[in-house]
């Protein structure tokens, strides 16, 4: 099964348990940030990312270079705090 579609079953999942008010409120959500214009300025699947630097969750620094000198690399964005 591919990623995609254990997404979509997730998301059926939650939906079906979640108050009908609670998905309204999500699918509006989303429907209103695609409708602003917000996704034009988004990564998009197969962009190319700058090198960088971070640290690690350990405070060891690493560059994205060496990372995908060694192969592949997913990248995952977290927003924070909600």
């Amino acid at each position: 099964m591919s990623l995609q579609k254990k997404l979509s079953a997730m998301k059926k999942g939650v939906e079906a348990q979640a108050p009908e008010e609670a998905v309204e409120i999500m699918h509006r959500a989303t429907h209103d940030l695609e409708k602003s214009g917000i996704l034009d300025g988004t990564v998009k699947v197969g962009d190319k990312a700058p090198d960088f630097s971070l640290q690690n969750a350990d405070g060891q620094e690493f560059q994205l270079q060496e990372l995908l000198s060694q192969g592949p690399v997913v990248l995952s964005f977290y927003r924070g705090k909600w």
